[in-house]
């Protein structure tokens, strides 16, 4: 599935650029250490999207530290956490 397709889930703009990162088959703790590491390129115009295979909970803590936002669904290929900075107007 495309990663735009599962932009519907989220409050996300889909005029944004899409970093998607599927995490399903990753063993712990690729999923956490792959996210952050894409998130030092992540800017006002793109949101990074993990697809999981479990909630993320780890991640949650690291991301509320840096004052980045984040919206998490269950769907049935699995979690969905989109990430973005927040626009600053």
């Amino acid at each position: 599935m495309e990663p735009e397709a599962y932009l519907p889930a989220l409050d996300v703009s889909p005029d944004r650029t899409i970093d998607f990162l599927d995490a399903r088959e990753l063993p712990p703790p690729e999923p956490l250490q792959e996210t952050m590491t894409r998130l030092t390129d992540l800017d006002e115009t793109s949101v990074f999207v993990q697809l999981n295979d479990r909630v993320p909970q780890f991640l949650f803590p690291k991301l509320d530290e840096r004052g980045i936002e984040y919206q998490t669904v269950e769907t049935d290929e699995g979690v969905l956490t989109a990430i973005w900075l927040p626009t600053t107007e």
